[in-house]
């Protein structure tokens, strides 16, 4: 019989991971301003970076994924982490470019190895309540990229360019400590409780609509991480106020997926992403058009639409694809990733040959064709209302 309660220990040692492996995530975009200062990068040039990390990120997801589905990969979790924050720490102090590019990409596989692994144990570990205990797997990588946003300049601002290396010490700390929870781990993996997967049949139609819903959030999601720290010192403020702003709206988001995952429970998958892929573009031309305490609290809004439902889409990623848990999610999560890369260098050259404010109009309108796509969801087979329970 599938458990109702969610292991606490098993979660939180997920979570961990999550959080450290997106700090790496989020140093980058904090990153930005200083390489562009250090470099003399175009826009172009910049997007790239973020497109070097999401090609590597997203390219070997879905093969870590398929990997994890037909032999158990546990290990992937402390290796996953532990490449994901020592590519960024080098690449924070790398000396030229090039060096800086590979170093974003050590870090790109080193996401690409965690995520599938983390997102099938996070199923495995949560019971009955997929969507509370995703989104309590999620709310340690929005934290994580939340705080390595926010630390990144003051880092690098107090101790220069070496001190990029202390960005590594969340990342090594974490995978030390996964590596001594392994075996707890392992031991709700199916292949040991010889359980099945996951309940009803593989869905590719809906899991194909669920996809290109992604793919187009990821434009705008993806066009925000990159250039609202760079907005911010075109229009006159610090690269600390920039990596502010960054911070703000990925904490947001992480408020919101604590909320949006016990809901989902209780109310249902669809509905709840469905208004939030509704909300997104006039939050975000909220954002660019007024600016002020208006535009930045429109920003944190997105961040809890966007962020806050992360969870909440790769339970529905593994319910439309019950049979293929690793490899449903690591498309999910690679193409997510990988479009929004690309989105990101394109973007910069839109910035660099008419501006940055229209790259971002760009990141405010391309989301809102997701709503037909979000539209035409199904509802998850897999899904089971459950009555309220006091909050973990």
């Amino acid at each position: 019989m599938v458990r109702r309660e969610i292991d606490r220990r098993a979660i939180a040692a997920l979570s961990s991971g999550h959080l450290a492996t997106d700090f790496a995530n989020g140093v980058l975009p904090a990153l930005l301003p200083f390489l562009v200062a250090r470099f003399d990068l175009s826009y172009t040039k910049a997007g790239a970076l973020v497109f070097a990390s999401a090609a590597a990120s997203s390219v070997v997801q879905p093969l870590f994924g398929h990997w994890s589905d037909r032999r158990g990969a546990v290990w992937l979790l402390p290796a996953g982490v532990a490449l994901a924050g020592c590519g960024m720490a080098l690449a924070a102090t790398a000396a030229s470019y090039r060096l800086c590019v590979i170093a974003v990409v050590v870090s790109g596989l080193g996401t690409s190895a965690y995520h599938p692994e983390g997102t099938k144990f996070a199923n495995f570990v949560s019971g009955r309540r997929r969507a509370s205990g995703m989104s309590l797997f999620s709310i340690g990588g929005n934290l994580g990229v939340a705080l390595g946003a926010i630390s990144t300049a003051p880092v690098l601002l107090l101790f220069g360019r070496w001190g990029g290396l202390l960005l590594a010490l969340p990342a090594i700390a974490v995978a030390l400590l996964l590596l001594r929870s392994l075996g707890y781990l392992q031991s709700f993996a199916p292949e040991r409780r010889q359980a099945r997967v996951g309940p009803g049949e593989d869905r590719p139609g809906a899991f194909a609509l669920l996809l290109g819903v992604v793919a187009l959030r990821s434009v705008g999601w993806f066009g925000l991480l990159t250039f609202v720290p760079l907005y911010a010192v075109a229009l006159g403020h610090s690269e600390g106020y920039g990596s502010n702003l960054l911070s703000l709206m990925l904490f947001a988001g992480g408020a919101g997926t604590l909320a949006v995952g016990p809901l989902a429970d209780r109310i249902g998958r669809r509905p709840i992403l469905l208004a939030s892929v509704v909300s997104v573009p006039p939050l975000t031309l909220t954002y660019i058009s007024l600016g002020g305490t208006i535009g930045i609290v429109a920003l944190a809004l997105v961040g809890v639409c966007v962020v806050g439902t992360f969870g909440l889409i790769q339970v529905m990623t593994q319910e439309y694809m019950p049979s293929r848990l690793g490899l449903a999610s690591g498309i999910s999560i690679g193409f997510s990733i990988g479009l929004g890369g690309v989105a990101a260098a394109a973007l910069g050259a839109v910035a660099d040959s008419v501006d940055l404010e229209t790259a971002l109009y760009v990141s405010a309108v391309v989301p809102a064709l997701a709503i037909v796509l979000a539209a035409f969801l199904p509802s998850p087979r897999g899904q089971q209302r459950l009555a309220p329970e006091p909050v973990l």
